[in-house]
């Protein structure tokens, strides 16, 4: 039986390549392509890939709430992180978000196959970097974990996602248009995020998004 595939990068020539590289696998079936996380929630929705290779950095909805959506329709799904970050904020949101897998961008085409098949086979995968990444956080650093679980935990997943629009420059009417809600539904969580987080300016949210790994900022 064939591993169908989901690819999801804002960059079409990389999931251009990302295709050309997996389908040179009999066993591999890329059914579907997004280029944003919100997309992609859809198209998992409407194909049930068994695996979903996510980018972790995109604009309008990013890789990790999007994971954490995927997996709440369909938990069967398997996702796996490709990506240019390496840091722990990342690693952090998507792990944390239910991803089975977090490799670099950097990383070699055998390495990503090995992957794709290590997390369809409901098993876990990391990139040695990502790996040593990990073991060193929970090894030496339990209360900076437990920090950043908490920090996660302030706002729910709809206050992250109008928080990552408001750090992308949007206006209330085009976050609400996009999220189809009306305008002082997005005052209200704005205000209610503020508060949670004791920050008060779209500058201060914009830093904490950036921190959390919520958005990057990067074209």
């Amino acid at each position: 039986m064939s591993i169908r595939i989901v690819l999801v990068d804002d960059h079409e020539i990389v999931r251009d390549g990302l295709r050309a590289l997996l389908e040179k696998q009999a066993d591999f079936e890329v059914v579907g392509e997004a280029h944003n996380g919100r997309e992609a929630v859809r198209l998992v929705r409407r194909l049930r890939p068994h695996v979903v290779v996510m980018d972790v950095s995109m604009p309008d909805l990013n890789g990790a709430e999007a994971t954490r959506r995927i997996l709440r329709e369909s938990p069967s799904v398997r996702v796996t992180a490709l990506s240019m970050h390496s840091d722990r904020r990342f690693v952090d949101a998507m792990l944390g978000a239910g991803a089975r897998g977090y490799l670099l961008k950097d990383c070699a085409y055998q390495e990503l196959v090995r992957a794709v098949r290590t997390v369809a086979d409901g098993h876990v995968y990391l990139s040695p970097q990502i790996a040593d990444l990990v073991v060193e956080q929970y090894g030496c650093q339990p209360a900076a974990v437990a920090e950043t679980a908490a920090s996660a935990s302030v706002l729910t997943p709809r206050e992250r996602e109008v928080l990552q629009l408001l750090s992308e420059g949007h206006g209330t009417k085009q976050i609400a248009a996009r999220l189809h809600v009306s305008a002082r539904t997005i005052d209200t969580h704005r205000q209610n995020i503020m508060s949670n987080l004791d920050l008060h300016s779209v500058a201060e949210l914009t830093k904490y998004a950036v921190r959390e790994g919520l958005t990057s900022l990067e074209g």
